[in-house]
């Protein structure tokens, strides 16, 4: 699905991935991928010139996989050392979604980057992530 997104989006896209999450029996991933749905449009709104992405949600064998492309070329930045800190106004938002998910990750397009995060059913094992790396979420 294709928006240009405002300050009040992410609660109309939270709403549409919990009625999917629902429908696809995963409603235990509601609050993380809520979490991280929000932090990833939250960065669209504040980083993205014209506020315009796509959100893709998939569920598959392996559970859900939400995608956010925008056409802005910057990557992904996550804040670390002083500028992350407790009293900063941003920069934490990536670590919340490493912190909620069990793999996310950012790939450049041809005119701007997809950032995605996936959540595994409650009660599996963890996947390996494309680095090699295993995550598990709390």
């Amino acid at each position: 699905m294709g928006f240009t997104v405002s300050e009040h989006s992410a609660r109309h896209m939270r709403r549409i991935l919990r009625i999917y999450l629902a429908s696809w029996g995963l409603a235990g991933l509601t609050h993380a991928a809520e979490l991280a749905l929000t932090e990833l449009v939250s960065n669209v709104v504040r980083h993205v010139p014209g506020r315009a992405c796509s959100v893709l949600i998939l569920c598959g064998p392996g559970g859900l996989r939400v995608e956010v492309t925008d056409d802005c070329p910057s990557p992904v930045r996550m804040v670390h050392g002083e500028g992350g800190g407790e009293l900063a106004d941003g920069g934490r938002g990536l670590r919340l979604v490493g912190a909620v998910t069990d793999r996310w990750g950012a790939k450049p397009t041809a005119t701007g980057k997809t950032v995605w995060f996936e959540c595994d059913p409650p009660g599996t094992e963890p996947r390996r992530a494309s680095t090699g790396q295993v995550r598990k979420s709390l």
